[in-house]
């Protein structure tokens, strides 16, 4: 439940219809609005995608921490 809520809280807070954030995962509204309602899984890419785009952790948007500020990369050699 912590999912739902947050995915929708963050996406309210930045103004953003649920069309502009499945524009940018490249699925529908439809999709993404079953994704808000818990009706269809989120694929673990695109709440890595949601992540991101946010500039949270999978770990906030799970619910797995009130900690936003996502851990650093590992740099690549």
């Amino acid at each position: 439940m912590f999912l739902l809520r947050r995915i929708r809280e963050l996406r309210e807070d930045a103004d953003l219809r649920q069309k502009d954030i499945a524009d940018y995962l490249h699925c529908s509204q439809v999709t993404y609005s079953r994704y808000e309602l818990g009706t269809r899984e989120i694929p673990l890419e695109a709440l890595g995608t949601l992540a991101d785009f946010y500039g949270v952790s999978v770990d906030y948007l799970m619910g797995r921490t009130d900690e936003k500020t996502p851990y650093p990369r590992k740099k690549r050699v």
